[in-house]
């Protein structure tokens, strides 16, 4: 059985990545990247694009830390 869902690559304010479902409501503080596809398209761009897992404020204060260091 193929799934001819179509979803879309979102982001939220940590530059963290997930699938959303074409034609649901994105939810509160997760916004639209602008790709749009299979999900197999989708995830695959994610590991194109989500390189560094970590929440973008725990880079931000560890590169203020080596920056203080």
């Amino acid at each position: 059985m193929s799934d001819e869902q179509q979803y879309l690559v979102v982001r939220n304010d940590e530059e963290q990545y997930s699938i959303w479902a074409v034609g649901r409501e994105v939810p509160a503080g997760w916004y639209v990247e602008g790709t749009q596809g299979p999900k197999e398209e989708c995830l695959t761009r994610i590991n194109e694009i989500w390189t560094d897992m970590r929440p973008l404020s725990l880079r931000q204060r560890m590169e203020q830390a080596a920056a203080g260091a």
